[in-house]
C-alpha cells in the first residue's frame, strides 16, 4: 500500500527515544493551530502538540485519529506518540492569522501535559511565545499535574491575555481510575494541580469526564468530586456522558470484560448503533450537575475577565 500525506510523515519519522513498550517520533507538521468545524465549541481553533497518549485512557474518543496514519487505535496510539517538530517561527506566523476574538483551546484530543511533555516541552514552548501577545483567550484542557511545572509562564501570559484551566478528574475511586486511566497521575495530584494555579492566581475548573453509566455516575461520587474541585479553588465544574465510536469502543468494551462483566452487556447494547447515548439520559447527568454545581458554589463554565495588561489587538512584541 502506498501511503500517503500524513500517514507518509508518520512512518518516515524518525525516532527521538525508545523505551521498553514506547517509542516517541518526531513528526513533520503543516500546521501547528486547526481551525474547529461544526460550532458546537466555544473555542474556534485547536492545538494538540502530540499524536497518542501514553496515559492510556480506556475510554478515549480520539484513538481514532492513529488510523489516519495507518497505525492502530489500540496499543499502537498508547506506544507510538508522535510530538511535533517545534517551529517557533511558523506557530507565531500561524498565531498572527487567528482572529483576536476567537478562543484557542490546547488539548482538544490529546494531552498536552502528557508523559512526552517531560522531555519535549512542546507545550511549554507555545506558552512562552503567548507570553509574548496580549489579547488572547486560551483554554488548556490535562489531566496531569505536570501543568504545574509552567505556573511561572502560565502567570506571564494571564496578565495579557485570558487564561483558563480544565482539569479533568473523572473519579476519585482510586480502584476505578487505576483501570480506566492507568497510567495518569492520580487524582488527588489533580486536584492539588487545581489548588496550585488558583492559589497562584490561574482560573481553573474541574471537567468530570466522561461520565459513565454503572461506573461513575452515581450522584453521591460526583458530590464528592464537586466538593473536592471547590475546596481546591476550582469556579466552575461540569462534564460529559461517555461517547463511544470504534476503535475506542472495541478497547472499551475489552477494559469492561475485564474489569466490570456485568456492564459488558450493557454497554454492548448501548453503544451497538450509535456514539452517544439516548438525550434522556444526558438530560439526567446534566440535572446532576446543575444540582452540584448549586450545592458546591460552583459556576457552569468560566466567567469572562479581563487581565491586568490587556491589550486587545495586539500580536506580537516587538523584538521577541
Amino acid at each position: 500500500m502506498q501511503l500517503v500525506g500524513i500517514a507518509r510523515s508518520a512512518h518516515a519519522a524518525p525516532v527521538l527515544e525508545a523505551k521498553r513498550r514506547v517509542h516517541y517520533r518526531q513528526l513533520a507538521t503543516g500546521r501547528w493551530i486547526n481551525r474547529v468545524e461544526g460550532g458546537r465549541h466555544s473555542f474556534g481553533w485547536s492545538i494538540n502538540p502530540y499524536r497518542g497518549c501514553e496515559m492510556a485512557c480506556q475510554y478515549c474518543y480520539a484513538r481514532y485519529t492513529h488510523e489516519f496514519m495507518e497505525l492502530e487505535g489500540g496499543e499502537d496510539f498508547e506506544t507510538l506518540i508522535f510530538a511535533k517538530q517545534w517551529n517557533a517561527r511558523e506557530f507565531r506566523r500561524e498565531l498572527e492569522r487567528v482572529p483576536m476574538e476567537e478562543a484557542i483551546a490546547i488539548g482538544t484530543a490529546t494531552d498536552p501535559y502528557q508523559h512526552a511533555e517531560r522531555r519535549y516541552e512542546l507545550t511549554r514552548r507555545m506558552l512562552e511565545v503567548f507570553a509574548t501577545v496580549s489579547g488572547r483567550r486560551i483554554w488548556i484542557t490535562t489531566k496531569s499535574d505536570l501543568v504545574v511545572r509552567d505556573l511561572r509562564v502560565l502567570q506571564r501570559v494571564a496578565r495579557r491575555n485570558v487564561v483558563s484551566v480544565n482539569l479533568t478528574v473523572t473519579t476519585l475511586d482510586v480502584e476505578l481510575a487505576r483501570g480506566l486511566e492507568p497510567k495518569a497521575p492520580r487524582s488527588d495530584l489533580r486536584l492539588a494541580a487545581v489548588a496550585a494555579l488558583t492559589g497562584a492566581g490561574i482560573q481553573c475548573g474541574v471537567i468530570a469526564s466522561p461520565v459513565m453509566p454503572g461506573l461513575n455516575d452515581r450522584e453521591e461520587d460526583l458530590k464528592g468530586l464537586a466538593v473536592g474541585a471547590r475546596a481546591a479553588g476550582a469556579l466552575w465544574f461540569g462534564g460529559g456522558v461517555l461517547f463511544l465510536k470504534s476503535p475506542t469502543r472495541e478497547v472499551f468494551q475489552q477494559y469492561l470484560e475485564r474489569e466490570a462483566p456485568w456492564l459488558a452487556g450493557r454497554y454492548e447494547r448501548a453503544y451497538r448503533e450509535q456514539a452517544r447515548l439516548p438525550r434522556a439520559y444526558q438530560e439526567r447527568v446534566e440535572g446532576i450537575f446543575e444540582r452540584l454545581r448549586a450545592f458546591a458554589g460552583l459556576s457552569r463554565k468560566a466567567a469572562p475577565y479581563r487581565p491586568p495588561d490587556w491589550e486587545a489587538g495586539r500580536q506580537m512584541v516587538l523584538g521577541l
